[in-house]
């Protein structure tokens, strides 16, 4: 399986040997990524069933669930990390999987798709829901229900107590420029985030 570039980034993050939760995990090509390359013991959720006969033809430890039902299988620090990409918008308390995620896991990491971005704006200007290369359904054909900006999150992370580490503003093909750095919210199709509790 060939990782997303957004996946690799994600990769470089994660310590070689440490325990890994992966919400939302698809066809589990990161997870398998890093059982290969960095040696780490790993669970993924996934609602989709043909995603999850994916998973277990790679031989990734993969659990049907629904995260909206939150992670109460799961006992306080069970993981290093835990990760979750596209899917913080399509989920509906965002802020209780934030909380979730760093009950169960030491740090989390996250992806989604910035609506701060330029080209969004501007269609939210001409009275339109946006549909970019970032986000490609229409409003009445999308899983996403709580888009949000690089600054709202980071006004959650705030409000949670939640310590950013790391983070990456990248473009759809993820590659970043020096505007994307500069002006993440502004000119970021997608954020990448690296977190954990504060203290």
């Amino acid at each position: 399986m060939t990782l997303r570039e957004e996946q690799a980034l994600i990769a470089r993050w994660i310590a070689p040997g440490s325990r890994v939760l992966d919400l939302g995990c698809g066809d589990g090509s990161l997870l398998a990524h890093l059982r290969l390359d960095r040696d780490v013991t790993s669970y993924g959720i996934e609602i989709d069933s043909e995603n999850i006969v994916e998973c277990i033809a790679s031989g990734v430890n993969v659990i049907h669930s629904d995260l909206d039902r939150g992670l109460s299988d799961f006992d306080d620090n069970s993981f290093d990390y835990v990760v979750m990409t596209q899917t913080l918008q399509a989920v509906r308390y965002p802020n209780r999987l934030l909380r979730e995620m760093l009950r169960v896991g030491r740090e989390g990491i996250v992806t989604f798709p910035n609506f701060g971005h330029w080209k969004c704006r501007l269609q939210v200007l001409r009275g339109r829901m946006p549909v970019t290369r970032h986000l490609p359904s229409t409003w009445y054909d999308t899983q996403n229900i709580h888009m949000c900006t690089v600054r709202d999150f980071e006004a959650l992370c705030a409000e949670e107590h939640i310590e950013v580490l790391q983070h990456a503003a990248v473009d759809t093909a993820h590659r970043s420029a020096l505007a994307m750095r500069l002006l993440p919210n502004l000119f970021s199709e997608i954020a990448v985030y690296r977190f954990r509790r504060h203290g």
